[in-house]
């Protein structure tokens, strides 16, 4: 089938109205969970072979994640579905005014290699609860795990209903240029900027969850273990191909020596000494991004790591310190275990620092005065962040996840993944038991009673 016409199944099958039922919206989502579980082993052996992860990592951050959310959306969809009634001014007495949630239509997610179930599941099930029909076109690098996806789908879902496009980048340009009525994107900003500019094309409106380099604050009060801990956690899990781990840290001078030290400790406990040899150990999906994140190591001082295996496309967890502005690791987002450090004397150089640079996905502060938690949540603009942890708020199904300017426009998860894929369609019933004649033009006694009213 071409896409053209795997487009038009799936528009002829969302006019048919058969996505709208709750109980419909229900039962593919038990389906979509029976299939996650059906297929488990294949999961974690695909994942193995894309990216090297231990079922550990494998599931805490892919299949746990998934079946955490569905099992939400299932809990709440009912409510998420009613209509919402709305005031009315007193010039509407006798009206009733809602808002009703409706499905877009055909939608297109495009997915990432980095977490390749997830990030490409994660937004179906939005799609699913809002009464959309879904193509998933899945990244072409982390192959294992985007051929999985397409038989899966392929034997649990109607292609009518929800159905995978594999290929390179040619199979992402033939989608555009059909007429989808939601797009949901998660990738680099470079390439989000392509899929607005093709959505544009038919007014399609998107989502676009994209990236930045996002910073750690660890300020002098911050706890030196606890810090340390979850830095490491959150920067080197992936081996830091993730688009919210901390890219750079900002550690005040005063303790900086103490929390690299702190982190040494904490990576030989997560990693063990040799991090080359864990068979646990996370690689870099490719040889371009390899060798992209090994100039990387020319910058500064390493302090600890550095140590690479081409073969198994490894790359130490790797601290670098006596880094400025100007280098080239600090030009653009990461994207893998290598983080750099800058330090700073006074909190409001940090933040005026920040200001002059594109609004990040995440943002993480570390110290325990609540008055600097706040000067820095309120006056730097990001997607969303952590006080005293990096990336838990991720696991939150209640928080809204998506980012703002450069690192993106939307958000998702939990509700606001129903939210993202439902139009908010706005309805006044009027009564015909009377008619207000203030609303009609006419007489000097109506003009003055609505002038009183309305000004």
């Amino acid at each position: 089938m071409t896409i053209q016409a795997l487009v038009q199944s799936q528009r002829d099958y969302f006019l048919s109205g058969e996505t709208l039922d709750y109980r419909f919206r229900i039962n593919q989502l038990r389906k979509l969970r029976s299939m996650l579980e059906n297929y488990e082993k294949n999961i974690y052996r695909a994942l193995k072979q894309d990216l090297n992860k231990s079922k550990y990592e494998s599931f805490t951050t892919e299949l746990g994640f998934l079946f955490n959310e569905i099992k939400h959306t299932e809990k709440h969809l009912k409510d998420w579905m009613e209509d919402e009634s709305c005031d009315a001014p007193i010039t509407h007495k006798g009206t009733k005014s809602f808002i009703r949630k409706e499905p877009y239509g055909v939608t297109l997610v495009i997915s990432p290699w980095n977490y390749p179930l997830q990030l490409a599941i994660a937004p179906v099930i939005g799609a699913i609860s809002a009464g959309n029909t879904v193509i998933i076109k899945p990244s072409e690098y982390s192959q294992s795990s985007s051929s999985l996806l397409a038989k899966m789908m392929r034997e649990t879902f109607d292609p009518k209903y929800i159905a995978v496009v594999e290929g390179a980048k040619e199979a992402s340009e033939q989608l555009l240029q059909e007429k989808f009525d939601y797009i949901f994107f998660t990738g680099s900003t470079a390439v989000g900027k392509i899929i607005m500019r093709e959505a544009s094309k038919h007014l399609t409106p998107v989502t676009l969850e994209l990236g930045g380099k996002s910073p750690a604050i660890i300020d002098r009060d911050a706890s030196i273990e606890l810090s340390a801990k979850r830095i490491v956690w959150g920067k080197f899990t992936n081996a830091g191909q993730t688009c919210v781990a901390p890219d750079f840290l900002y550690i005040h001078s005063k303790i900086k020596d103490k929390l690299l030290k702190e982190m040494k400790k904490q990576l030989k406990s997560l990693y063990k000494k040799n991090p080359l040899g864990n068979d646990d150990y996370v690689r870099i999906i490719n040889e371009n991004h390899f060798n992209r994140l090994l100039t990387y190591l020319e910058n500064g001082t390493i302090v600890q790591g550095g140590n690479i295996d081409r073969n198994q496309l490894k790359i130490e967890p790797t601290i670098i310190d006596h880094i400025t502005w100007n280098d080239p690791v600090m030009q653009e987002e990461i994207f893998g275990p290598i983080l750099p450090v800058l330090s700073f004397e006074d909190l409001e150089e940090v933040i005026r620092t920040l200001k002059t640079m594109d609004k990040p996905l995440a943002l993480y502060y570390f110290g325990e005065k609540e008055k600097n938690q706040e000067k820095v949540i309120t006056k730097l603009s990001f997607g969303g962040g952590c006080i005293n942890d990096t990336l838990y708020h991720l696991a939150n199904p209640n928080l809204p996840f998506g980012g703002v300017g450069a690192s993106g426009m939307g958000a998702y998860h939990g509700k606001y993944s129903f939210e993202t894929f439902s139009h908010r369609k706005s309805i006044l019933k009027q009564t015909t038991k009377f008619d207000l004649p203030l609303r009609y033009p006419g007489g000097k006694l109506a003009f003055s009673i609505i002038k009183k009213v309305m000004k």
